[in-house]
């Protein structure tokens, strides 16, 4: 019977624009915040390059009886994982596509990841490659579930809310994602207060809360978002083949689309540097700064909390100023943060770069998602399948950016050498967004 209701459900369009929708829509960024904070950005790196550096062997580690730097190692696996991404993607959208099952998709990424983190309570020193594989699958799944909610993004919102939209859902994923760190912080911090005496009890908790975060409130957008329908594509042709083949079609479709084409283009290199930069911030702090994991994790939440405004801040200058132009600005500052990097030697300067990053943080991401879904063409049905390719270019981008900075800090023993590598991912990303047309700097997308 529940399935024949949400079969009927699925027949009725949800107008655009709906409060409700777009409220649950966004609490995806909610629910799996979480994991891209205390797992990708604060804890599990503070902790990661905490029990695999060691007085006996310095920051080497072996994996599977192989040496590797213990950040370069983590970079290695994070990029591996992206990289099986980008190939998985076309076929899962592809099969999402035919069948009518993008929510079923996205609850399997998001399920998968949900577990992963729940999974990392039981890694320590003397499971590395427990605790490395299980950070890769967890990562698989937030890019996965990313993939198929971007997809929504044009259905639920008309072109015109699309930037607001888009912001809310970050701003959304900001906010859910603090208040989660700051239990977590009570946790690790005041451990007393629980009777725990096992230093590494609270954060290996922690690691459980958010995948068990993940799960619970990703079950508000799964109750909410609608099914795609199912395509007219021939059921009997091979679908891991028309994945590609899908992909392949949507790239004919966008070399005919100077303005989106070229717009893809410059989001290649400048995610390069934006998604690594997020990845690598907390071991670059630690291995420059040597701040210790309280003041680490501290500053990446000043960077999200910053990052709430800023993705509003973004948006309303979007809306005066126009997208381009306002990602103009956000290269510009990223390129100093890159170059501020290479330089940093005192800890407020730290918190300085730190603020920065915040700020633009939330608005490049937002303006990107929103930009992209602007420029889709007017008569496009297959969302998914545009979406697809555009998470593809993003973590084919992160899988180049986070092995040169792994790469760069290996043959050179000095991981500031790899922020100024970011430095120049994003001015080729800024020279490729300034060859957009004049026009198109002066519309209001």
């Amino acid at each position: 019977m529940q399935c024949k209701q949400e079969e009927i459900m699925n027949k009725v369009p949800v107008p655009k624009d709906n409060k409700s929708t777009i409220r649950a829509w966004a609490m995806f960024d909610w629910a799996n915040s979480a994991y891209n904070l205390v797992i990708t950005s604060t804890i599990f790196p503070a902790y990661y390059t905490a029990i695999t550096t060691t007085e006996e062997h310095g920051d080497k580690v072996r994996f599977f009886g192989v040496e590797f730097v213990n950040t370069a190692l983590e970079n290695y696996a994070m990029a591996a994982a992206y990289l099986l991404m980008a190939l998985t993607l076309p076929i899962a959208s592809a099969m999402a596509d035919r069948y009518g099952k993008r929510k079923q998709y996205m609850q399997f990424f998001t399920y998968m990841g949900a577990a992963a983190c729940m999974g990392l309570f039981f890694f320590d020193l003397g499971n590395l490659e427990w605790g490395v594989i299980l950070s890769a699958i967890a990562a698989m799944g937030y890019v996965g579930g990313v993939m198929f909610n971007n997809s929504y993004l044009p259905e639920i919102a008309s072109t015109d809310e699309q930037d607001r939209v888009s912001a809310q859902g970050f701003a959304y994923g900001y906010v859910g994602s603090v208040l989660l760190q700051i239990v977590c912080f009570i946790l690790i911090f005041k451990k007393e207060w629980f009777g725990i005496v096992d230093d590494t009890l609270p954060v290996r908790i922690s690691f459980f809360l958010v995948g068990l975060w993940w799960l619970g409130f990703s079950q508000i957008p799964f109750n909410k978002l609608q099914n795609n329908k199912p395509s007219s594509a021939n059921g009997k042709s091979n679908v891991w083949a028309s994945g590609f083949s899908e992909l392949r079609k949507v790239w004919l479709r966008i070399k005919e689309l100077t303005l989106l084409k070229r717009f893809l283009a410059s989001y290649f290199f400048y995610a390069m540097g934006v998604q690594t930069i997020m990845l690598v911030a907390a071991a670059f702090g630690e291995k420059v700064l040597h701040l210790g994991a309280s003041k680490l994790i501290i500053t990446i939440l000043l960077i999200q909390i910053v990052a709430i405004l800023g993705a509003y801040l973004m948006s309303y200058l979007a809306r005066r100023l126009g997208n381009v132009r306002v990602l103009v600005l956000i290269l510009i500052c990223w390129v100093i943060v890159a170059l501020s990097a290479y330089f940093l030697r005192f800890e407020w300067q730290f918190y300085l770069l730190a603020s920065l990053v915040g700020l633009v943080m939330g608005g490049v991401q937002s303006l990107s998602r929103s930009t992209y879904s602007k420029l889709l063409p007017s008569d496009s049905v297959d969302n998914t399948s545009f979406f697809s390719f555009y998470d593809v270019t993003e973590k084919f981008a992160i899988v180049v950016g986070l092995f040169t900075f792994g790469f760069v800090e290996t043959i050179t023993d000095n991981i500031r050498y790899s922020a100024l590598c970011l430095g120049a991912f994003f001015v080729i990303g800024l020279i490729l967004l300034l060859r957009l047309p004049n026009s198109f700097f002066l519309k209001r997308q």
